[in-house]
């Protein structure tokens, strides 16, 4: 049997950005999933001259813990995905300058997100100014090794899925990987 895309009977937002499908599958049956409406994202991977990995250290409420990621968050409307890797960067880094590539852009979830990540890798950032982070983010800021962010992924220190990703893309372009 050939696969078939849904098309949604009814569509209802149970809170802005929060929507429910109801969608009938091909044996007849009902289903509602949950469909999350968000703007796309940027995860910019950045490498200081001194060849370190900027990782971030702050507090995520879902896993109720103090994480390490790389810096990123959503492109507001009217800006492009670039524009937004480097206010991103500046602001939760106080970092800039340097070049930016566009590596990929990927959803983060296909089932349930209508959005797409952005990753930039940053090459030869310096610190530029203060950090600015939102009145919500204490941010503290690590420039640390790329092997040692290599192995942080392999033992889970790098917790967001993202982030590892973001490592991925950014060691095939380093020529790390093939």
């Amino acid at each position: 049997m050939p696969i078939k895309i849904l098309k949604p009977l009814a569509s209802r937002h149970i809170y802005p950005k929060v929507r429910i499908d109801t969608c009938e599958l091909p044996n007849g049956q009902i289903i509602e999933p949950i469909i999350l409406e968000f703007s796309d994202w940027v995860c910019i991977f950045a490498l200081t001259k001194e060849q370190e990995v900027l990782l971030i250290r702050l507090y995520r409420h879902g896993v109720g813990k103090i994480i390490w990621e790389i810096p990123g968050g959503m492109i507001d409307p009217g800006e492009t995905p670039l524009e937004a890797a480097r206010r991103e960067l500046l602001e939760e880094t106080g970092y800039g300058g340097g070049t930016l590539l566009e590596m990929a852009a990927i959803s983060p979830n296909p089932d349930n997100h209508t959005n797409r990540v952005h990753f930039f890798l940053a090459l030869d950032v310096e610190k530029s100014g203060p950090q600015h982070p939102d009145d919500l983010d204490r941010i503290e800021v690590h420039p640390t090794p790329l092997d040692e962010v290599i192995r942080m992924a392999q033992s889970g220190k790098l917790l967001q899925v993202m982030h590892v990703s973001a490592l991925f893309f950014a060691l095939s372009h380093l020529k790390r990987i093939s």
